[in-house]
């Protein structure tokens, strides 16, 4: 084959990035390679968001017909902007490895608020392209306003810093593939489970003409073919909805000890909150067929949540927006207990967000005490303090997070912050000599009776689950626990069915309750 290679790109700091990091690996493998800049329709319309331009692959459409006519040999793309069908005569002959794929808050100074979600103060304009980061942001943070963001990444970045906007959402890909020094600025890295990202984002498309066998097997040295697999789900799921780049549709496919994991967020348009679904396989075959019909089968329930209107706010919207009855009804009130003394130990851990509020709220004086947390959220919520946090135990597995500390607390002594009625699943697992427990909140069942019209029960914490009991039964209902905690409350009680969150959050409470409303 010829040994010129001729790399068609889009002209932007990203684009340029991707073809020369194409082109040096192509370089080392003995070839000579030239790279042509080529104006895309999404690059000269700027005054539109992006879902207003019309058709699909405004991004790519160009460099492809560049590809038909023989003007270049390679396109080098961000595999989330190509259409999910090639053009006759097209191939993508290779993959590359995958960047993380997360999402990245980026907020001034000025507007960082640490303890709310995704660091942003309430009431910040927070700017995106995307109409599924928008979907999804609505939904977790109805105090703020997103508005529309075009130009590449140094220029949406430059806006932000000149006022335009309060936060902007971004690509981490992007940022970390251009070293970009962003120091200035506030940085949140969204978790890819909690915000879905694009299909493919992070990955990057080598297309070639189907003609050029030469080329196509040169590439294949590049070719990762464990992403392959998992960018085919995504990319499968996104093609069997019919949908564009702008979609509001976030998959996102793992593999973990040998089985595919898929998170799913699609909303049916800009206004509406997402479906939140996760699947699992120990195979990819057919597995986007399996979670389109999944989605395509949900059958709006009843459902009843032990929280008060304003908590669980994305579980609640996604549900209504969806068709769903929610009843939203903490069975429980909170309140302190007053304590002026405790021991002084090297470590205190936390199984709670309520532990360590009610604990921080008198101001105690910890020294040099270590912290350890049950799981992200409560460290989260205590690192929004000011406290550094030196241990986060496992989300799903009180008995992993149990075992874990432990080795690593060794001979040294802690102290657990704790409700009255804590189960202390924790707190068992160290020796007698080394912990101390500490009443800090105690939960109070309330007296109101309870009027239920639901099939499905979702209960958020133990003491809910006991005040639930105290007068209600659960025979002919399906439960929903948030953990491993609030599933052991309920052994020994009969109800339709039985399921655990796989991670206790609001967002994997909410998989479960689609997951149950699939009517296949």
């Amino acid at each position: 084959m010829n040994k010129l290679i001729r790399i068609g790109t889009r002209g932007s700091d990203l684009a340029l990035w991707q073809a020369n990091h194409v082109k040096n690996q192509l370089e080392h493998l003995g070839f000579e390679v030239s790279i042509t800049i080529l104006k895309t329709q999404g690059d000269n319309i700027q005054h539109l968001s992006f879902d207003k331009l019309e058709g699909k692959g405004f991004f790519t459409k160009e460099i492809e017909e560049a590809l038909l006519n023989k003007s270049v040999d390679l396109a080098v793309h961000s595999h989330k902007d190509l259409p999910t069908t090639n053009p006759a005569g097209l191939v993508i002959a290779a993959v590359s490895d995958r960047e993380d794929p997360a999402d990245l808050m980026l907020v001034r100074k000025d507007f960082v608020d640490k303890t709310k979600l995704f660091t942003v103060k309430e009431g910040a304009k927070v700017g995106t392209s995307s109409l599924r980061r928008r979907t999804q942001l609505q939904c977790f943070r109805a105090d703020i306003t997103v508005e529309d963001l075009r130009g590449n990444v140094p220029t949406r970045i430059q806006k932000l810093r000149d006022g335009l906007y309060d936060a902007i959402v971004i690509a981490y890909a992007g940022v970390e593939r251009l070293k970009l020094d962003i120091s200035d600025l506030h940085t949140y890295k969204i978790p890819a489970w909690q915000m879905v990202p694009a299909p493919a984002q992070g990955v990057l498309a080598l297309q070639v003409r189907e003609e050029d066998q030469h080329l196509i097997d040169a590439l294949s040295s590049l070719n990762n073919v464990e992403i392959q697999h998992r960018i085919a789900v995504e990319r499968g799921v996104l093609n069997l909805f019919d949908g564009g780049c702008q979609l509001p549709l976030g998959v996102y496919c793992e593999k973990e000890n040998n089985t595919f994991k898929v998170s799913v967020s699609k909303a049916e348009n800009a206004h509406k909150a997402p479906v939140r679904m996760y699947f699992e396989s120990d195979s990819n075959v057919g597995m986007h067929q399996h979670i389109v019909k999944a989605f395509k089968s949900i059958q709006p329930k009843n459902v009843f949540i032990s929280s008060g209107e304003s908590d669980f706010t994305f579980f609640q919207k996604s549900l209504r927006d969806n068709g769903f009855k929610v009843q939203a009804e903490s069975l429980i009130e909170v309140n302190a207990v007053p304590f002026k003394e405790f021991p002084k130990t090297d470590w205190i851990f936390f199984n709670s967000k309520n532990a360590a509020r009610f604990f921080f709220a008198s101001k105690p004086e910890i020294g040099n005490s270590k912290i350890a947390a049950v799981g992200i959220a409560t460290a989260t919520y205590i690192r929004s303090l000011g406290f550094d946090v030196s241990f986060v135990g496992e989300e799903h597995s009180t008995k992993i997070t149990a075992k874990s500390f432990a080795k690593k607390l060794q001979k040294e002594s802690v102290l657990f912050p704790q409700s009255k009625q804590s189960l202390q699943t924790i707190a068992a697992n160290i020796p007698a000599e080394q912990r101390f427990v500490l009443d800090v909140y105690e939960t109070v069942e309330k007296d109101d009776k309870l009027e239920l019209d639901c099939e499905i029960i979702v209960f958020t914490s133990p003491s809910n689950v006991r005040a639930f009991l105290q007068k209600n039964t659960l025979e002919e209902k399906k439960v929903i626990s948030i953990g491993s905690a609030t599933a052991f409350s309920l052994q020994g009680v009969t109800c339709a069915e039985h399921h655990v969150a796989r991670k206790p959050s609001e967002l994997c409470l909410l998989e479960k309750v689609y997951e149950l409303c699939v009517v296949l």
